[in-house]
């Protein structure tokens, strides 16, 4: 089943002047797949990410999650499709860091509203469990490795059951033990739970090891 999927997709940037960074991108995802995104800077792979996210709707061409048509959808109706749908995890994780760990994985479902704190918590830490951080549930976030905190942000990116995780260079902190241990994380969660990964990255050996890559060069995919 296709989860994700763009059709002729093309973006310009109109500072200082019109210039087109985007040109006719046409691709699809299938569930349960890991697929990395690479490309020299510059070559629009990030401002990509942030359309297929729903963030950035100035755009032409039609972009489809999990099966709903979302472009041209109301900046409110984008809000609860990110809040249902997608979960994020950046290069920099953004955890509140007075915060336990515990507590920053479950902010996202406590906003959502729509379980109660109990089972949420529950819910948080078999998640924690998976990603073996379970013994870390009640540690403030800045007393923990930058892999660990890492880890804390995926786990916090998949507490709404979201049809995608967007990744935006995940790993571009970390070193190459936490690098794998992020990959491996990537691919057991494709494989034993179905879900669905779009990374940016410019780790070439960690892209090769995904479901698909796809590059983009100038704006163009290759």
């Amino acid at each position: 089943m296709k989860i994700l999927e763009v059709e002729n997709i093309n973006k310009y940037f109109y500072d200082p002047i019109r210039f087109k960074v985007l040109e006719d991108i046409s691709f699809s995802v299938e569930k349960g797949k890991l697929m990395s995104m690479i490309g020299k800077s510059g070559s629009g792979k990030s401002t990509l990410l942030y359309i297929l996210s729903t963030m950035d709707t100035d755009y032409q061409g039609k972009l489809w999650i999990d099966q709903e048509l979302v472009t041209g959808k109301k900046n409110d109706a984008l809000a609860e499709i990110r809040n249902n749908k997608i979960g994020f995890v950046f290069q920099f994780h953004y955890l509140l860091q007075e915060f336990s760990c515990l507590k920053n994985i479950m902010i996202p479902a406590l906003k959502l509203g729509i379980a109660s704190k109990e089972a949420i918590e529950d819910k948080a830490m078999k998640i924690m469990e998976i990603l073996d951080i379970k013994e870390q549930a009640l540690k403030p976030a800045n007393k923990l490795s930058g892999g660990q905190q890492q880890r804390v942000a995926i786990a916090r990116a998949l507490i709404n059951d979201p049809a995608i995780i967007m990744c935006d260079e995940p790993t571009g902190n970390l070193d190459s033990k936490n690098t794998a241990i992020i990959l491996d994380i990537f691919k057991n969660l494709t494989k034993e739970m179905k879900q669905t990964i779009i990374t940016v990255t410019h780790d070439e050996s960690f892209a090769l090891q995904s479901d698909e890559v796809i590059e983009l060069k100038d704006g163009h995919l290759i």
